[in-house]
């Protein structure tokens, strides 16, 4: 994406921000700032659904109830705190295991001594009685060992089943970390490091990638005239229209507001290029009905890039070529898919005139 188009996206979302300010008249703290861009970008679709309802439900959103949701959505030490709140709920765990194994193994050598010596005395023994009596003990003392077993077991379960349960919490945490919520694609994060990751992979096997990118024709035009839900609604359509479209092994992502990436490992360009074309024509094919009132509003279409990994690449170059093949898709028209070759063609014609 070109620096000029960036900054015209980018100050759509930020006078938008400044706008829903204004309208909430809240102070125009810095997080009140970064709260509104981003319910305008529509990153976090759990924050523009708590603020839909707060909206719905009270017409405006106080100063109070934005710092909540700031801390409930963005707020950066977030994530930090579960993790740090899952860390220590492992740690009483384990502190408490440890604890309950010392206990046992406290009480079975207890047992074992008493066997030992027991041993000693019964040989000693010759009143039926006195050994019936001390057999009787020992008897008592076995049952108790055995409940005790039973008790540890009983408590190794139900830690197993709390640890179990705090894997899935920290599973969730890193899901929440990787995936955008909207789209459930992968996010910018997990693209930067699945990117890095293949680079890497490719030079060490020598085998090459495709890059694909791709950018959702008039999207901003379509949001402000339809608003942000519908614009939602678009974005999950072809989101739906990429997962359909490629390998278990592609790497699907959003990149940003309204472009997606997908990471075609061992794919040639004219692989990556089919590829994107039966996106391309999935999302056409859907005609878009909003969902509130049942309207027709007609076929989106995209436009993308494609670029294919060179020796002499990095995340930086490889990602530029295949934004640059996006938006020649653009000038060209729109609803087209074009790679870095039509880059070097259309550099060769402008060297010769």
């Amino acid at each position: 994406m070109s620096d000029k188009d960036d900054h015209i996206r980018t100050i759509g979302y930020g006078e938008s921000a400044i706008g829903y300010i204004r309208k909430n008249t809240l102070p125009a703290y810095p997080r009140s700032y970064e709260l509104w861009y981003t319910y305008s970008a529509g990153y976090n679709q759990g924050l523009n659904r708590a603020i839909n309802e707060a909206v719905k439900d009270n017409g405006r959103i106080s100063t109070d109830e934005m710092l909540s949701l700031y801390g409930r959505f963005l707020s950066p030490t977030r994530l930090g705190d579960r993790l740090d709140d899952v860390g220590s709920k492992v740690s009483r765990e384990v502190e408490e295991i440890v604890e309950t194994l010392k206990l046992s193994a406290d009480a079975t050598s207890d047992y074992g001594a008493a066997l030992e010596q027991a041993g000693m005395k019964i040989a000693g023994i010759s009143d039926p009685d006195k050994l019936k009596l001390y057999v009787t003990h020992l008897v008592k003392s076995t049952q108790n060992a055995v409940a005790s077993n039973r008790k540890l077991e009983s408590q190794l379960l139900e830690s197993k089943k709390h640890i179990e349960n705090l894997q899935s919490s920290l599973e969730a945490i890193r899901y929440e970390s990787l995936i955008d919520e909207l789209t459930t694609l992968n996010n910018r994060k997990h693209f930067d490091n699945s990117l890095e990751k293949v680079i890497r992979n490719s030079i060490e096997s020598g085998r090459g990638f495709a890059l694909l990118m791709t950018d959702i024709d008039h999207f901003k035009k379509f949001n402000d005239t339809y608003g942000h839900q519908t614009g939602d609604q678009v974005l999950r359509l072809v989101a739906l229209s990429v997962k359909q479209n490629i390998s278990s092994q592609d790497v699907a992502c959003r990149y940003g507001g309204e472009e997606f990436a997908i990471i075609l490992p061992h794919a040639a360009l004219d692989e990556a290029v089919e590829v994107a074309e039966k996106i391309r024509a999935a999302v056409m094919a859907k005609e878009l009905v909003k969902r509130s009132t049942g309207e027709n509003l007609g076929r989106i279409t995209i436009s993308a890039g494609v670029a294919a990994y060179n020796p002499d690449d990095n995340e930086h170059t490889i990602v530029s070529r295949a934004d640059e093949a996006m938006y020649a898709a653009k000038n060209a028209g729109r609803n087209l898919v074009k790679t870095e070759n039509d880059l070097e063609v259309k550099e060769n014609q402008e060297n010769v005139a």
